[in-house]
């Protein structure tokens, strides 16, 4: 079981959880397939995210990439920084700026673990 982590991602997770979504279960070379041809703004962080878990499990024990899927990922909100912005009349709105945390373990399937 290899884990990697990603911190204060300046994008909001509701975006991230359906890149997330789309690659729990799947096979390693699937997901990065699938990553690197996605038309979402995350995809790209997801993408490093999980070519570092794939050499964290080569570092650890050897595993082999073909037998590796992507056991758990989540994503979970980070701090958000309040802004104010003008507005008319001498009103003025809140802006949300949001982050996230992504958390990605990678394991073997089950054809591989026996």
């Amino acid at each position: 079981m290899a884990v990697a982590r990603l911190r204060h991602l300046s994008i909001s997770p509701r975006k991230l959880r359906i890149i997330a979504n789309m690659i729990r279960g799947k096979s390693v070379v699937s997901s990065i397939n699938s990553l690197r041809f996605m038309n979402k703004s995350g995809a790209r962080e997801f993408f490093k995210l999980l070519v570092s878990a794939v050499a964290n499990a080569e570092d650890q024990g050897g595993s082999d990439i073909d037998e590796l899927v992507v056991s758990k990922v989540w994503v979970d909100a980070g701090p958000v920084s309040r802004r104010w912005r003008p507005r008319a009349m001498g009103r003025g709105n809140r802006i949300e700026r949001k982050t996230s945390h992504i958390y990605l373990e990678l394991g073997a399937t089950e054809a591989g673990a026996q």
